[in-house]
Order: C-alpha cells, then structure tokens, then sequence
C-alpha cells in the first residue's frame, strides 16, 4: 500500500519537517489499522460467518478433482458445494455467457488458459482475482494478480517396457528420420496450452533452443525461420507425429504394454498415475535438452456477480492451503504457494527435476494469446501426416 501526503507549509523550516513527520506516521498507522482491518474481514472465521448466509457455492475446474475438492470444503465448513469438471474453453464460454445474462451460475472459476482471463474476463470485469493478504508474503509475486494457485506441466515421455532409458537426450532428435511418425502429442490446434508453449519458447526461451541445436549438432543453427523455435516447431510438424484430442490416448500410446514400437510422448503430469491404475509402462525423460517439459499456470477466479461472494473467497482460501490442493498435488500440479510441500509419493516424481522445466511467464500472457492463430497457421502449414 502507497502512503502520500501533501502540505501547503512550504517553506516552513522546522514546523513543516515537523508537521510532515506527524504526518507521515499518522499515514502510516492509518495504513496498518486498514491492512489489519482487511486482513480480519478476510479472515478464514470472518468468510465463514458471512458464507453460512449465502446460496450453495458452485466451482468449475477442468479436472474432475473439483468434485472431490468442493466435498471436502463443504464438510470442513457446513456449507453446500459443488464442483462442475468444465473445460477451460467451455469454462471462458460459460462465464460471459453467464455474465451477460445476469444469471451467474460458476462462482469460482479454477482455469487453466491464463492468457485468455489475461484479454477477456479480467479486463471486461466479468471475474475478479482476490488474494487474502496474509497469503500474500509466502508466494513468488509473479502469482499474485491474477492469483495462480498451480503450476501445471507438460512432460518428456517414454516406454520403459521396451527402452531402460530415455532414448531421447534433445529435442531436436525429435526432427530426424528415426522418429518419423513416432511422437505422440495433444493437437496445437485443439489445445491452446500448446500454442502458448510455443510462443513462450520464442519470447523467452529463444536462446536455449538454438543451443540445443547446436549441443546435438556440433554447429550453430541456420534457419530461414524467425527464430530457433519456429525452425524447431516446422520440424517437428513435418515429421509426422501423431496428434490426439488429448492427453488419454497420448498415454495409451507412450504406455500401453506389449508394444513392440511405442510412441515417445508429451503429456500432463497428471497421467503418469495411469502407471499404478492401468498398468502402463512410462516414465519422465528427466534430463531432456533443454527442458523435460513446460509447465503453465491454473487461476482463482471469482465471478464479479457472485451470490456468494464470501463463500467464494473461503472456497479461494481453501485451495490455498495444503489440505484444499492436495487432491491436485496428486496429479503433479505444484502449489505456488512456497510453504506447501509436494508429496513424495507423486507419480510424475517432477519436483525432483523442477529446475529442468520451462517456467510460464504471464508477463507476456496478452501476447501469447495475440499470436494464437498466428502459431495454429504455422503449424498448419507445417504439419504432415
């Protein structure tokens, strides 16, 4: 919080240091009864109190935990919940919808397409993005405004059933001949994660992926593309991989045992639990160059037209702490909040190599989401079957 304070006793000497001294303490402790104040409104008893008024809460999610989640949260409180699994892009769509109408039906959104809230939702004041102020200090202020509850991530994968190791050292091995038609991944055009991957590889990341080029290839890279990463993504594309409407069959294809040539695989971190529950045969490339996977953000929003406003933030304070997350933390979403630890049993095992991971940066979010189509066409042009 900014504290200022003005006086016409310019030139004063003494009795305006003085006066502007006075001054500045009175801001101050003023400021400190108003962050005590708002951090006592906002309190987990204050929220609670005021819920308990308020019509049964409703949250949307993209992962079918939700519906665990909003249980738990209602039997912790004695509230009613419900968590509704909705794709992000549905998620975007319900919610002006809703909006619009004057019929708000999700009054917590946990979504995963960061660039669009960054365009759509935030700026046209359909959501809101609160952050209880006690909360504040124990997470990196890059996933403050708009609040990022998880890191997600995207993950290098392999059959261990026929391969001891990783047979993949750099990402660009992924563009030769012997892995033609061999790599499964969810379609840039379906999924707009991946589109954004791209454009934060060209934003941010430029550098490392023309490095690897040349850690594979003994030379520096020469390309008539824009950038490293446009010259790796036309490769890739027009080496034939196989793109799915998600991640289940990238999966199955990486996974499944008694495959004499499995695919190698990007996918969530979430379905390396098919390991223990379907008996599939992968595991994480951990050491890939120059990443082992990329990682993007999922938001806390509040619907601006809420019925349920302090149910709401309850609800946001909830899946900030380690007890709300957990059922996330499974699949290997990371909390952003530093004082929560990731279980060791995780399936993707990813925090061990959380260094080796392309990091999301939503400082260039709007841009991302400005060169969508431009990357979509890209790929386009460059993919071949």
């Amino acid at each position: 919080m900014k504290h200022a304070f003005t006086s016409t006793a310019a030139g004063r000497g003494l009795n305006f240091g003085l006066s502007a001294g006075l001054g500045l303490g009175l801001s101050l402790s003023l400021g400190l009864l108003t962050t005590g104040a708002a951090q006592a409104q906002d309190s987990e008893a204050a929220l609670l109190a005021l819920a308990k008024a308020e019509p049964p809460l409703t949250v949307y999610d993209s992962t079918g935990k939700i519906k665990d989640m909003a249980e738990s949260f209602a039997a912790k409180y004695g509230l009613e919940a419900v968590g509704q699994k909705v794709a992000a892009t549905a998620q975007l769509e319900m919610v002006i919808r809703e909006a619009q109408a004057g019929n708000v039906l999700g009054d917590v959104l946990l979504i995963t397409d960061t660039p669009a809230a960054l365009a759509t939702l935030l700026p046209q004041g359909f959501v809101t993005s609160w952050l209880p102020e006690d909360l504040a200090a124990d997470m990196p202020e890059r996933y403050r405004n708009p609040l990022a509850i998880t890191t997600n991530a995207n993950l290098w994968a392999y059959n261990t059933e026929v391969y001891d190791a990783c047979p993949v050292s750099n990402i660009w091995q992924l563009t030769e001949p012997e892995w033609h038609g061999k790599l499964a991944m969810t379609d840039p055009l379906v999924k707009s994660t991946y589109v954004d991957w791209f454009n934060q590889m060209a934003t941010h990341d430029d550098a490392a992926v023309a490095a690897a080029y040349e850690a594979q290839y003994g030379k520096k890279l020469e390309t008539s593309e824009a950038s490293a990463t446009a010259a790796w993504i036309a490769a890739l594309a027009e080496n034939g991989p196989l793109v799915t409407d998600g991640d289940d069959r990238v999966s199955e294809a990486v996974g499944a045992p008694g495959q004499a040539e499995p695919f190698f695989g990007l996918l969530s971190s979430a379905k390396f639990r098919d390991v223990a529950d379907k008996g599939y045969k992968m595991a994480p490339c951990s050491d890939l160059t120059p990443w082992a996977g990329w990682t993007y953000t999922k938001l806390a929003l509040i619907a601006a037209g809420s019925d349920s406003p302090n149910a709401a933030k309850l609800f946001v304070r909830y899946v900030l702490s380690a007890e709300g997350i957990a059922p996330q933390m499974a699949d290997g979403k990371v909390p952003t909040r530093s004082s929560i630890k990731m279980p060791d049993d995780e399936p993707s095992g990813l925090i061990a190599y959380a260094d080796k991971l392309q990091s999301y940066d939503s400082a260039t979010g709007l841009d991302d989401y400005d060169r969508r189509q431009d990357w979509q066409d890209f790929w386009r042009i460059h993919y071949r079957k």
